[in-house]
């Protein structure tokens, strides 16, 4: 019978978007700074927009956390949609650090999972909803 570890370093979560799934880990201990990888590259190295950083940055800023590290392993979907995964995990890790952010991140409509996804295709059309062009003759 295999026993469950339990990890007491850090705090996990899952965000996801579309089909991207991101695991959060906000590691415990003293932090100068915020220090954040995806997948084992900074996030600046691995998200170059300022627009993708920031959408990651705002649950941070939004409750004031300076000094955290952490850490995401993220796939699948494009990358708009694994920025929104991020930023999801990352908002429901923070939850689990303090449940008095709720309010605050529900305002901003950080903790719902936007679980929108391409339409698939149906036969005799060209794209989801999209007909064949109509011709007189």
């Amino acid at each position: 019978m295999a026993v469950k570890k339990e990890h007491k370093d850090y705090i996990s979560a899952v965000g996801k978007r579309k089909r991207a799934v991101a695991r959060v880990r906000i590691i415990k201990g003293n932090v100068k700074g915020i220090k954040i990888t995806v997948n084992d590259k900074d996030y600046k190295e691995y998200l170059p927009y300022t627009q993708w950083q920031e959408l990651i940055l705002k649950p941070l800023n939004l409750t004031g956390r300076d000094n955290i590290a952490i850490s995401i392993k993220v796939q699948g979907g494009g990358v708009r949609g694994q920025v929104g995964a991020i930023s999801h995990g990352i908002s429901r890790a923070l939850l689990k650090t303090d449940e008095e952010l709720r309010a605050t991140l529900r305002k901003e409509g950080l903790l719902t999972r936007d679980d929108r996804r391409k339409e698939r295709k149906k036969p005799g059309l060209r794209k989801a909803r999209r007909a064949p062009q109509w011709s007189k003759r």
